[in-house]
């Protein structure tokens, strides 16, 4: 094929991640593992072969202790003063899987030993995220005198004081950043405060929560067992919210995940029996199995439904319930499905090329999908998008971002012309009146503008080690997945070979992915697949020999499983 014929796709940067080679080569005489395994331990920062034992066997007896954090003994002593004297303690949370997941978490914990427990968690359109006064009124008039809230709080100074004028006393289990000033409430746990000197700080808002009956657990010789069979919501948690999976995540993680696929509890198991989920899931696959699910409650009924699934115990019941989560998640497709193709159609009207940022106003879409089409939207163009919509006179947006792009930040420099906002570095959740939304838009674009380069708008893929594909065995694979569970920060290695070549049977598989068998002059051919990457065989066609981007994943077929070869990108 003549090269002047050639659609070229849409090629990323790839980013070749560097390790020290001195610390590869001690990491490897002292273990006796294979350079590569070393190689990626050492990106990893695991560097002795301590950190490498603590890494390859994660160990409960590793999770740091918990008072530690900042408040801890505060937040313990005023639950136990409320247990002995029968208060009414209400667990509150936001309405993403985040909150649902730490509300279940504490739910089941205290009402194993405890009756006085309710929980609360806030209508996403009619409350808006956060400690609501609805929800503060909810609180008095039903005498609960004793309000943890998970995953929400930071910014609800006005709340949090009208409790303490009812006499109700919040207890905060944050992991958003911190304004400058805390909310005045009797304990507020945030690993990220700058008081706090709690050693990991990348926890889930479940996680701090976990942190916080850990705490308890030991404090007053709680059951531990029982206490551990509940990590399964933090690891949903952590993969939700796309929190780093090391440190004490990587230990929470591992062992949510051993509960998910080994004994998993009657509401998850509903949720994946619907889907037909039979095999052993890793981490990263609730994204796209209970997360949307659970999540799908809050953006179009309400959460509290969710939460009800995942703390009920009967398996008919569950199952009911986990029918009804799956019509609105139904539903919730639907509605992303018209905001997306709306969206996408004002962006190809509209040239966002000489642009750096993307932001769009729709008053009609729905306030429960836009987090969605923003980061839909935001990896398609691989820019920072903001998507807004109008709720009761309200202009109210949900933004994400790109690597190495700080959203949060961009948004606080508008802080002027924004009536409440809260979120992290890459994603993050806003609202203002009508009148400011042109003048933030501008603001926003200005400040894009300003601290985004051009390079940073390149599509981009780190990649962890060149290999050949002699390295790929069963050996290599199964220590590579011995580095499980894979998430931010403890990404799936990514792996480029070189100069392979086409053995001439690379096709279509369904309508749109592109299955290649390819090979070096004397190697066995290996097989490999690009989901939505069949763009690319004109391209392979018109050349002699290219350069592979891909993961490795075991298929399974027909009974038999071999390594395979998942495609990012080639060159």
């Amino acid at each position: 094929m003549s090269e002047s014929l050639v659609v070229y796709p849409n090629f990323k940067k790839w980013i070749f991640l560097e390790a020290d080679a001195d610390e590869v080569k001690q990491l490897q005489e002292t273990t006796g593992l294979h350079s590569i395994i070393c190689q990626l331990l050492v990106l990893r920062n695991i560097k002795t072969k301590a950190d490498t034992e603590a890494f390859f066997h994660p160990s409960l007896l590793h999770l740091h202790n918990p008072f530690l954090m900042k408040d801890m003994d505060k937040a313990v002593e005023r639950l136990h003063l409320a247990i002995q004297n029968n208060e009414k303690i209400l667990i509150y949370g936001d309405y993403d899987v985040d909150g649902i997941t730490s509300v279940s978490l504490l739910y089941l914990y205290f009402k194993s030993f405890y009756d006085s427990i309710g929980f609360y968690i806030p209508d996403r359109i009619k409350e808006g995220c956060g400690i609501s006064s609805e929800g503060v009124q909810y609180a008095e008039e039903n005498d609960y005198s004793v309000v943890i809230a998970l995953d929400c709080g930071m910014k609800n100074h006005t709340e949090v004081n009208e409790g303490k004028s009812k006499q109700i006393d919040f207890i905060i289990c944050e992991h958003h950043l911190p304004g400058d000033d805390l909310p005045d409430a009797l304990a507020v746990l945030n690993p990220k405060r700058a008081d706090c000197d709690y050693p990991f700080k990348e926890l889930s808002g479940c996680g701090v929560g976990f942190k916080l009956i850990q705490a308890y657990t030991e404090k007053y010789n709680k059951d531990k067992d029982f206490l551990y069979s509940l990590l399964d919501f933090v690891a949903v948690s952590i993969a939700a919210d796309n929190v780093a999976v090391n440190g004490e995540n990587r230990i929470l993680a591992y062992f949510g995940m051993e509960l998910i696929n080994k004994r998993s509890r009657v509401g998850f198991k509903a949720i994946l029996d619907i889907l037909g989920t039979r095999r052993e899931l890793e981490l990263m696959d609730l994204v796209f199995t209970v997360s949307p699910r659970l999540n799908a409650m809050g953006r179009i009924s309400h959460a509290s439904h969710a939460v009800d699934l995942l703390i009920e115990t009967d398996k008919r019941k569950a199952k009911e319930k986990a029918y009804v989560l799956q019509d609105m998640n139904n539903e919730r497709r639907e509605l992303d499905k018209r905001a997306t193709e709306q969206a996408l159609d004002f962006i190809e009207k509209k040239n966002f090329e000489d642009e750096k940022a993307i932001v769009l106003f729709q008053k009609d879409w729905h306030q429960g999908v836009i987090a969605i089409v923003s980061a839909r939207l935001a990896d398609k163009f691989h820019r920072p998008t903001i998507i807004f919509t109008e709720t009761d006179g309200m202009i109210v947006g949900s933004a994400r971002s790109i690597r190495g792009f700080d959203v949060y930040s961009a948004i606080q420099s508008c802080n002027h012309l924004i009536t409440q906002f809260g979120g992290h570095k890459y994603a993050a959740g806003l609202s203002l009146e009508k009148e400011n939304l042109q003048a933030f838009i501008q603001a926003f674009k200005k400040y894009v503008e300003e601290n985004l380069n051009e390079t940073d708008l390149e599509p981009k893929i780190e990649v962890d080690a060149v290999i050949e594909l002699t390295d790929i065995n069963q050996d290599f694979y199964d220590m590579v997945e011995k580095m499980t569970p894979f998430g931010s920060g403890n990404h799936r290695p990514t792996f480029v070979t070189k100069e392979v070549i086409d053995t001439g049977n690379n096709g279509f598989v369904g309508k749109s992915h592109l299955k290649i068998h390819v090979k070096k002059p004397g190697q066995e051919a290996k097989y490999g697949i690009g989901f939505n990457m069949w763009d690319y065989i004109p391209y392979l066609r018109s050349i002699d020999s290219f350069d592979i981007c891909y993961q490795l994943h075991v298929n399974n077929w027909k009974n038999k499983k071999f390594i395979e070869i998942k495609l990012k990108d080639l060159k």
